[in-house]
């Protein structure tokens, strides 16, 4: 039997506030299989998009062990966390994360730059060739809408062709039919590289494509779903 792509065992996270200290997940025991689509799914402020910074080692556990790819993230430092995400991850936020300097392909080429790829720009021109965007390389973000700069965004993500896509809300900015475009998209990527999925959403449509669906309540897996 094959180790799961990410695990993770009685994981916590607790963060001081004014009013003290605020346990954002408890007790977070979960393993999930390469090239698995997983959607995590509940109310605001159950912990959905904390549980995906900790996989993407942009935020760290306060206790229990979170392994990536063999790795065990409390044991790396910042600048080993930042390889990782660069060699074996793709994140897609809501809010896109553009440069507002750079062209759509610059942004898309700058993560392979920093990689030391040498035709970096010449992915980055597939990148955006299969997101739909031949015509808008040279565009900044500013020139483009937002469906248009969350597929720049998707472009980035996938151009080093990761083990894992993490996505938090990637359609929470847009409107119906983007939304469902992006979707489509992030999904066809997703079969396309053979990548491991891990999805934050609202959205019970979307989560139902995903292989299975974790609901967090409180800091707290409450339910798993397999499709």
């Amino acid at each position: 039997m094959t180790s799961p792509i990410i695990s993770l065992s009685n994981v916590h996270l607790s963060l001081e506030s004014n009013a003290g200290t605020v346990e954002i997940l408890k007790n977070i025991s979960l393993d999930v299989s390469a090239g698995e689509s997983l959607g995590l799914i509940g109310p605001s402020g159950s912990g959905k998009s904390s549980l995906l910074m900790l996989l993407g080692g942009l935020e760290r556990a306060s206790s229990g062990m979170v392994n990536v790819s063999g790795t065990d993230l409390s044991r790396q430092s910042e600048d080993q966390l930042a390889l990782l995400r660069r060699d074996q991850m793709g994140i897609v936020f809501q809010s896109f994360h553009l440069i507002p300097t750079m062209t759509a392909l610059e942004n898309v080429a700058t993560p392979l730059e920093l990689a030391g790829v040498r035709d970096a720009f010449h992915k980055a021109q597939e990148a955006l060739d299969v997101v739909g965007l031949a015509h808008r390389h040279d565009h900044y973000p500013a020139q483009l809408s937002g469906g248009e700069q969350q597929r720049v965004a998707l472009a980035r993500a996938v151009v080093a062709r990761p083990k894992i896509l993490l996505a938090d809300e990637p359609t929470g900015n847009l409107d119906g039919p983007n939304g469902t475009a992006i979707m489509d998209l992030l999904f066809s990527l997703r079969d396309q590289f053979g990548s491991t999925l891990i999805l934050v959403t609202h959205d019970p449509v979307l989560a139902n494509r995903c292989d299975r669906t974790i609901r967090l309540r409180d800091g707290m897996i409450d339910q798993e779903v397999s499709q």
